[in-house]
């Protein structure tokens, strides 16, 4: 008897598991691209890439030292990425915050095709060919996107197209709090 019963409550443990965590994206009260990131609070992991545009050159984040600046991990092959593009656009234009691009396991050709054709949102844009410096960002999917503080802490991070609303509600009050762009 025993034996046919473990199973049964485990299927309606795990029911009532998936039921709950439905239930709570459904009502809105569980954003799955809010998932918390432990970097929030800590220091930015640091990097030297290759830049996109011009792979002998490098790009070292401590350049941007005393900046509250935008890492952005995108991918040709990432259509929310296609989709985030123009608000990408428009939020370094009218914000004035820097946007560092990361390239996660790409072509550099088609990075360079890619940007030429829907523009360049980037100050900078590095490759991550193989992924590693994505990693220590703690990256599981592109896009997403995290804002760094002037003293080299993650502030925010956000996983899907970062849009303006977005901005609005989860970055700008934080760029506002470092005391607005460099």
């Amino acid at each position: 008897m025993l034996r046919y019963l473990t199973p049964a409550i485990a299927a309606l443990a795990l029911g009532a598991l998936f039921w709950f965590a439905l239930h709570r994206i459904g009502n809105g009260t569980l954003d799955v691209r809010e998932i918390k990131s432990p970097l929030i609070g800590r220091a930015a992991p640091t990097f030297t890439l290759p830049l996109v545009m011009d792979p002998a050159q490098r790009f070292d984040s401590h350049s941007m030292a005393g900046k509250v600046y935008v890492v952005n991990v995108w991918g040709t092959w990432c259509p929310a990425c296609r989709e985030e593009h123009e608000s990408l656009i428009s939020l370094s234009r009218i914000t004035g915050v820097p946007f560092v691009g990361i390239d996660w396991k790409d072509d550099n050709a088609e990075a360079n095709r890619y940007l030429a054709q829907l523009g360049n949102p980037y100050q900078t844009v590095v490759a991550d060919a193989e992924g590693r410096v994505a990693i220590d960002w703690g990256v599981y999917g592109a896009p997403e996107t995290f804002l760094v503080s002037k003293d080299g802490k993650v502030l925010a991070k956000y996983a899907g197209a970062l849009t303006e609303a977005v901005w609005a509600e989860k970055f700008a009050p934080l760029v506002s709090q470092q005391g607005g762009a460099p």
